[in-house]
């Protein structure tokens, strides 16, 4: 019987702690004021970490999103796109806050070492991130470019498309 109550317990918080914010579009407004751990395990304050530079940056809110995180990743590297490119898997909840260093570490095996500076998981502050910019279809990438002063200028969130690949470099160029 106590293995069914651990079980129940388990589904009540992962239900319990996810809450649906609206999709909508934050060009304009500086991005939140956060903090994630690369999985190097650095402590990283954003938008404040990314300040004097254009980032682009891939959120994702399921692991779903990887899917489409990835198709923006092979475009952006097709295309030769200068700039710095940031993951940010972003959990909200107390459940996966809790699994955080088993999660970090599924992710470490399966990303090449050379690229844990350029994945920072935000769990603590995962509501704040996905308030901003909605988490309606999660199995979509947030597509973000923050100006040097932390200002999103550029924002897509319907799944990977040429043509959206487009506007994103057209926004970096200018």
């Amino acid at each position: 019987m106590k293995k069914y109550s651990l079980i129940v317990l388990i589904a009540l918080s992962v239900v319990g702690c996810s809450t649906t914010y609206t999709n909508r579009n934050p060009v304009g407004e500086i991005f939140p004021t956060v903090s994630g751990e690369s999985l190097e395990k650095i402590e990283i304050e954003m938008p404040q970490y990314f300040n004097g530079s254009k980032v682009i940056l891939l959120l994702g809110y399921k692991q779903d999103s990887q899917f489409d995180i990835d198709r923006w990743l092979i475009g952006l590297d097709q295309t030769e796109t200068k700039a710095k490119i940031y993951e940010l898997p972003t959990i909200q909840g107390l459940f996966p806050r809790m699994f955080s260093t088993f999660i970090d570490n599924g992710m470490r095996k399966g990303i090449p070492k050379e690229l844990w500076g350029g994945v920072i998981t935000i769990y603590r502050d995962g509501s704040v991130v996905q308030e901003f910019t909605g988490n309606e279809n999660g199995n979509n990438a947030r597509v973000l470019v923050i100006d040097e002063n932390g200002k999103v200028i550029y924002f897509y969130d319907r799944g990977f498309a040429v043509s959206a690949l487009n506007q994103l470099r057209q926004k970096l160029a200018n």
